[in-house]
């Protein structure tokens, strides 16, 4: 008994390292769900338009090859016209054009690969592309930054916002409040300085595209994966019944 009361203890106590861990990890802010349109290809065209004009130059998709974007609608001579740079052939897979040495004295860490990423920052606040699309909607300016630009949900982020001429500059507005004993910030919205070229709500469905290509991008037979799965779960339910009705056909003379 007391074995198990150790256990249990133990248990509870790497749960609760787990949490702080999560937490001091930077959600500072609930995530928002980002749209469904991994099934919009005017969507996913216009994502995969944003991440090469403004993701591709420092970070890689290594694991996606160009020609593959003819799954979202596009033809290889739109892919060639619109998406490759000059040296760049239809067949190559999506290089950084950033050298990695630079981009390490740069930003103090090279700049991940983002083939999988929507799959991989999944988290306790939501799905991946939960966390990517409140990310790329929550920079602001902080001047006491290297770059420049801070983050709600990655604070001290190295990486600056390089979609702010869309954005425009904005700055989070806190309401201080007190809370046992203690001031504490809490985040009411933001404050528009400047205008960006497109409009807040223009600017969340561009992100919002963004983000549905890099989910198409880390599987893209992810729409024919569920689209057979429900036909396989519609056989197994009719299998069943019929597997039933055989059973019972079969043993009802044996008593």
């Amino acid at each position: 008994m007391k074995s198990f009361k150790n256990i249990a203890l133990g248990l509870l106590m790497a749960l609760g390292v787990s949490v702080g861990a999560q937490a001091s990890g930077g959600d500072t802010i609930a995530w928002d769900k980002a749209p469904v349109k991994t099934n919009d290809l005017a969507s996913l065209q216009n994502g995969a338009k944003l991440f090469v004009n403004y993701c591709l130059n420092c970070h890689s998709a290594a694991f996606m090859r160009f020609n593959r974007l003819k799954d979202i609608g596009l033809t290889e001579q739109q892919i060639k016209d619109n998406l490759l740079f000059t040296t760049e052939k239809v067949g190559d897979t999506m290089k950084a054009a950033i050298d990695p040495r630079q981009a390490k004295d740069w930003f103090g860490a090279n700049p991940p690969d983002l083939t999988v990423i929507a799959r991989s920052r999944a988290g306790h606040g939501g799905t991946g592309a939960d966390y990517l699309y409140t990310y790329l909607r929550t920079y602001y300016r902080d001047d006491t930054k290297a770059t420049g630009w801070n983050n709600l949900v990655f604070p001290s982020v190295g990486m600056p916002h390089v979609l702010w001429e869309l954005q425009g500059d904005r700055r989070p507005v806190y309401e201080t409040r007190s809370e046992h004993g203690h001031d504490v910030h809490v985040f009411q919205g933001w404050q528009q300085v400047s205008p960006g070229t497109l409009s807040p709500l223009q600017y969340d469905q561009a992100v919002a595209d963004l983000v549905a290509y890099l989910q198409w991008m880390g599987e893209p037979a992810q729409n024919d994966r569920v689209r057979i799965g429900v036909w396989v779960l519609m056989f197994l339910v009719v299998f069943t019944i019929i597997a039933w009705r055989l059973n019972a056909a079969f043993w009802k003379d044996v008593r």
